[in-house]
């Protein structure tokens, strides 16, 4: 019988053979999902994937890339708002 902690949905279910010759259940933790682009929801490239633990132990250069809203938005959205942010700078003068 299994651990009442591991009866969630939130663990994969694993078989793994021992080297005795038992089949064994192993309950390993989901990843969770990749962290999405604010604007057009693309999966966000340099972006680890782990527990919410794990990646607040990493460095922060390790967490996020290092440009203007890195973490948050993709490279190409970053090109857009950065040029549409420049031409609203040129409309005004």
């Amino acid at each position: 019988m299994t651990r009442p902690s591991q009866r969630s949905r939130s663990f994969i279910k694993k078989r793994i053979n021992t080297p005795g010759g038992r089949a064994v259940l192993h309950f390993v933790k989901k990843k969770p999902s990749h962290a999405r682009c604010g604007r057009c929801m693309k999966p966000l490239h340099g972006v680890p994937r782990g527990p919410a633990l794990e990646i607040a132990k990493l460095p922060k250069t390790k967490k996020r890339p290092d440009r203007p809203y890195g973490g948050y938005l993709c490279s190409s959205c970053t090109r857009k708002s950065i040029k549409e942010k420049n031409l609203d700078r040129w409309q005004n003068v």
